[in-house]
């Protein structure tokens, strides 16, 4: 019935996540409020920990592609199962120094990291900076030189590859603000560029082909592509590149029409891949890092919100009215995601009417679902929005001037804050 086994309907007929009752969470703590399950969260990352082990020999390491939901539990829970961290900004680095996360376990992400970033990031010890651009190789070498360190660094490369997702989140094809064409020689040339700077060391190759994918194929493709690549700069530039970075994307249930892939299977398929085009061109297997960010926290996460009315134009459609909205959850104006909505206070009952559900933002595009199926819907009763662990919170905004809700993190019965809700006196704390 659900996208997730953490989620059940108790003998109330009450929505239950992590065996915690939603409709009580919602009183105990105030809606909107975003959840999260531990355990699910943990047994994603140990999936993926345990098919590098099965399928690599434990060459490679997933890292937590941070995106998707940065937090200080987060950073916390992947330093304790063993995975690393992909980072993407200042704030980013900054809330993993600040959990105690091993930093030479990051990898530093972005097409224009300032040099501010990029300074703080070599003093906060980051393993390895994914480099997106030329301009940054340059301010890269010249900022490491000054502080007198070499610094290891990825490329980011574009393998061509059409991953079939949303135009918005496709990032692998050549018309891309992202990365090194192989195309048109430019990764080439970046790769011999990378090479003559003296405080930079190329270790690591890195392609992302997008986001939400549920085929295996265009995966595949892309490390053939990537591997293939090393081959022709340990041919041509006598240099073995050791690592392999080939990105995340792994696509999960939203509703029941998504059918995700096995993460194991994807890993099996791709290490065969992996290893027979480095056995063609006399390469090493390298080591892999993959970035699940969405799949490890993405169906982990439910929002819960309060009803405060309903308007039923005839013939049209019934608004139904949140708490919330596009400040906790804007990928629906974005990018019409799909979302399950289940009447958490009826979660026993049968979706029996088509609902939109309404934010209460002075916005007439936010919406969170329209023309959904939800078990009769009255003022009062708490809904929930199923799989947001990510990039929800991690999009949230002030707009109209709503306080970001509080996150709770949910574990065998029991509740805890890991992120206290903003109160107005946060909303002006800047204010001058």
């Amino acid at each position: 019935m659900f996208v997730n086994d953490c989620l059940n309907v108790n003998e109330k007929g009450h929505l239950t996540i992590g065996g915690c009752d939603t409709v009580e969470l919602a009183k105990e703590y105030g809606t909107p409020l975003y959840i999260l399950d531990e355990n699910t969260i943990r047994n994603t990352c140990r999936s993926y920990v345990s098919s590098f082990q099965k399928f690599y020999n434990g060459n490679g390491m997933p890292l937590y592609a941070s995106k998707a939901l940065s937090c200080k539990e987060l950073c916390r829970i992947a330093n304790e199962e063993n995975i690393g961290l992909d980072v993407v900004s200042g704030g980013e680095i900054y809330t993993a120094v600040q959990a105690g996360f091993p930093m030479e376990k990051t990898h530093f992400h972005g097409n224009n990291k300032t040099a501010q970033e990029i300074s703080f990031a070599i003093d906060s010890k980051v393993g390895k900076f994914v480099v997106d651009n030329l301009y940054e190789l340059e301010l890269l070498n010249s900022i490491a030189k000054e502080k007198n360190v070499v610094v290891n660094i990825s490329l980011r490369i574009k393998p061509g590859v059409d991953a079939h997702t949303h135009n918005f989140i496709r990032t692998g094809q050549i018309d891309s603000k992202f990365g090194f064409a192989l195309e048109t020689g430019e990764a080439f040339e970046a790769v011999k560029k990378a090479l003559s700077y003296e405080n930079l060391s190329l270790t690591e190759l890195h392609c992302h082909i997008g986001s939400q994918i549920f085929d295996i194929d265009p995966f595949v493709t892309a490390a053939e592509i990537m591997v293939t690549f090393m081959g022709k700069i340990k041919n041509e530039l006598d240099v073995t590149i050791s690592e392999l970075n080939l990105g995340g994307g792994f696509g999960i249930m939203y509703t029941s029409d998504d059918e995700p892939v096995p993460y194991e299977n994807y890993m099996e398929k791709v290490s065969v891949a992996v290893k027979a085009k480095s056995a063609e061109f006399g390469l090493p297997v390298p080591y892999i890092y993959i970035e699940p960010g969405r799949s490890i926290v993405g169906e982990a996460g439910i929002t819960l919100y309060t009803v405060g009315g309903r308007k039923e134009i005839p013939d049209i459609r019934t608004y139904v009215s949140i708490d919330g909205g596009m400040p906790d959850n804007v990928r629906y104006a974005l990018y019409q995601s799909a979302y399950t909505v289940v009447n958490a206070s009826k979660a026993d009952k049968e979706p029996d009417e088509l609902v939109t559900v309404a934010g209460k933002c002075c916005e007439t595009g936010d919406l969170i679902q329209e023309h959904t199926k939800v078990a009769n819907v009255e003022v009062g009763d708490t809904l929930a929005v199923l799989s947001t662990g990510a990039y929800n919170y991690s999009m949230a905004s002030n707009y109209n001037r709503i306080p970001r809700p509080a996150m709770i993190m949910v574990k065998d019965g029991k509740s805890r804050v890991i992120i206290k809700r903003e109160s107005y006196e946060d909303l002006v704390r800047n204010d001058v």
